[in-house]
């Protein structure tokens, strides 16, 4: 089977039209057959058409949306780890006083509880948890060096 795009000359009307074959069409375009559906003119011409062609040939597989996902988190966790100071528990702390001005902006992460994020929210200072699979690992603390 074959779809021709069609165009009759006498109203300017263009639509499709399949045919078992291109021998097909010429053979019933020869004998007046093909009419334009929307003024019944014979006057019917074919358009000009990129012919649609499958082949197997360069197929490439779809990406795994899994595989992009983990992907994409890794370097999110890199980048963060490379370009955020990790401030602990602190993160509440250290965001306000970025927000009132008493220290310079820095990319900071760290952890809050629920309590400080609902304080951190209603003060407007502009803080959002960071999803799990974009978080690096937080530093190993140091051991804590025995007193005696």
């Amino acid at each position: 089977m074959i779809r021709y795009a069609l165009t009759c000359t006498d109203c300017d009307h263009g639509f499709e039209a399949w045919f078992a074959s291109s021998d097909a069409y010429d053979k019933q375009a020869k004998r007046k057959l093909v009419t334009c559906p929307d003024c019944d003119s014979r006057a019917v011409t074919k358009q000009i058409m990129a012919p649609a062609v499958k082949t197997t040939k360069g197929k490439v597989a779809a990406p795994d949306p899994e595989k992009l996902m983990a992907a994409f988190a890794e370097k999110a966790r890199e980048h963060v780890a490379e370009n955020f100071d990790y401030v602990g528990g602190d993160f509440a702390e250290e965001a306000r006083a970025m927000y009132y001005g008493e220290q310079d902006d820095r990319p900071i992460w760290g952890e809050t509880t629920p309590e400080e994020r609902e304080a951190l929210k209603e003060e407007g200072v502009p803080a959002l948890p960071l999803p799990a699979p974009f978080a690096p690992k937080p530093p190993k603390r140091k051991a804590r060096q025995p007193l005696n």
